[in-house]
C-alpha cells in the first residue's frame, strides 16, 4: 500500500461499512430482491472494472446459441448517450447503446440485447416483448441485488485478485471481499495460456471456494489484425518496428504484453475506460503516429476502441493510416472447461 492509499483508508472504511449494511438489508429481506421463472445467470466483479467481463459474456453468449437456445443479454450501457431502457435494434447507435452493448449486439445473430440502468425494470420489459426467451445474461451485475439470479458467475483478474485488494478509494474493491461467497462459480481470468496444476491449487488454498462454489481459470485468445480502415490485414507472424497502441480499457497489460511479440518497440496512447474520442484526440493520434521515427509502423487497437474510433468525426484523422484492432475471445483451461460448461447448459435446461 502507498502512502496516497494509506490516507485514503478511513474514507474506504466508511465506504465499506455503508456497503455492508445495504448488503446485510438485502440478507435480511429489509431490502426486496427479485428473482424469476425464466434462467438468470449474472456476470460480474468485485472490482471496479477490468476483469474481462465482456469476453466471459460473449463465451456465454456463444455457448448458449450453438445450443439452440433463445438468449437476451441486458446490461446497465456504462456511459451510453441515452437513459431507462432501450432495446437494441439494426440502426441503434454505439452513442445509444454504449460500446460494450453495441459490440456484443454486432457480433452476434439471432440475440435479444437491451440497457437498462434498473435492472429489474430491463428483465421485466424484456419478458414482456420477448416471452420465448431462454436465458437472460446480466453483464456486469454482481453488485445489483434487487435482481435475485439464478447462477452467479464472479470474476477476478490473476494479476489483481480481489482477496489482495482494499475498498475504493483506496483500493478498487466495490464491496468487501468476503462478499465472494454469494457467487456460484469463481473465474480467475487472464493466467498465462500455460498454466501449471501447482499454481491453480495455489490460488485455490489463497480464494477458498466455500463447498458450494465451483473455482475455475481462464485466459485471453487473441485474434488476427484486423483493418479499421479498410487495408488488407498484415500477416499475423509479420513483426514491425514500432506498433502504436491506442486504448481506453481498465487493464491494458496483457494486451501490451501481447503485441511485444509483433514489434521491436512498442508505444502507448492511453485513455480512460470506455473514452469517447474527440476530434482533438483523433488529432493527437495522427501527430503521435507520424513523429514516431520508424519505416515500419501501425496503431493497434482493441474492439471496444474500434467501435468508437469508427465514428465519422475521429475517423477522419486516421481514415489514411494503417489502424488495426485485435478481436479477442475467453478460454477457460481444462479440465475446467467442460464442467463450467455443463454447469451452464444443465441449469438453463432445468429451469427452462
Amino acid at each position: 500500500m502507498n502512502f496516497l492509499q494509506a490516507i485514503l483508508v478511513p474514507v474506504s472504511l466508511l465506504y465499506g461499512i455503508g456497503v455492508s449494511i445495504r448488503n446485510l438489508c438485502f440478507d435480511l429481506k429489509i431490502l426486496p430482491d427479485t428473482k424469476y421463472k425464466k434462467p438468470v445467470i449474472s456476470v460480474g466483479n468485485l472490482c471496479a472494472g477490468g476483469a474481462g467481463k465482456t469476453p466471459q459474456v460473449e463465451y456465454l453468449i456463444k455457448l448458449l446459441l450453438e445450443n439452440n437456445f433463445k438468449v437476451a443479454v441486458l446490461s446497465r450501457g456504462y456511459k451510453r448517450k441515452t437513459k431507462g431502457f432501450l432495446h437494441a435494434g439494426p440502426m441503434t447507435s454505439i452513442e445509444e447503446l454504449g460500446d460494450e452493448a453495441w459490440q456484443i449486439k454486432n457480433k452476434f445473430d439471432n440475440l435479444i440485447v437491451a440497457v437498462d440502468e434498473k435492472r429489474t425494470r430491463g428483465i421485466s420489459t424484456l419478458l414482456e416483448m420477448h416471452d420465448d426467451i431462454d436465458v437472460i445474461l446480466l453483464d456486469d451485475a454482481y453488485q445489483h441485488r434487487s435482481v435475485k439470479p439464478g447462477l452467479s458467475i464472479l470474476l477476478t483478474d490473476f494479476h489483481h485478485l480481489f482477496i489482495k485488494d482494499f475498498m475504493l478509494p483506496s483500493g478498487r474493491l466495490r464491496e468487501p471481499a468476503w462478499n465472494y461467497k454469494r457467487a456460484d462459480i469463481i473465474i480467475v481470468t487472464k493466467t498465462d495460456r500455460v498454466f501449471s496444476p501447482i499454481t491453480q491449487r495455489g490460488l485455490n488454498e489463497e480464494i477458498k471456494p466455500r463447498p458450494y462454489q465451483e473455482l475455475h481459470f481462464s485466459y485471453i485468445k487473441y485474434g488476427p489484425f484486423i483493418s479499421l480502415t479498410g487495408e488488407e490485414s498484415p500477416d499475423n507472424k509479420k513483426s514491425f518496428s514500432s506498433i502504436l497502441l491506442v486504448a481506453g480499457i481498465a487493464n491494458l497489460y496483457p494486451l501490451e504484453f501481447h503485441l511485444k511479440n509483433y514489434c521491436t518497440h512498442l508505444d502507448t496512447l492511453c485513455f480512460k475506460d470506455h473514452h469517447w474520442y474527440t476530434p482533438k484526440d483523433g488529432q493527437m493520434i495522427r501527430d503521435y503516429f507520424q513523429n514516431t521515427v520508424a519505416r515500419n509502423k501501425i496503431i493497434v487497437t482493441t474492439e471496444k476502441d474500434a467501435a468508437r474510433l469508427r465514428k465519422s468525426d475521429i475517423f477522419e484523422f486516421i481514415k489514411d493510416l494503417p489502424v488495426y484492432y485485435i478481436p479477442i475471445c475467453t478460454m477457460i483451461h481444462e479440465p475446467g472447461k467442460s464442467l463450467f460448461d455443463k454447469r451452464i447448459l444443465d441449469y438453463v435446461r432445468r429451469d427452462k
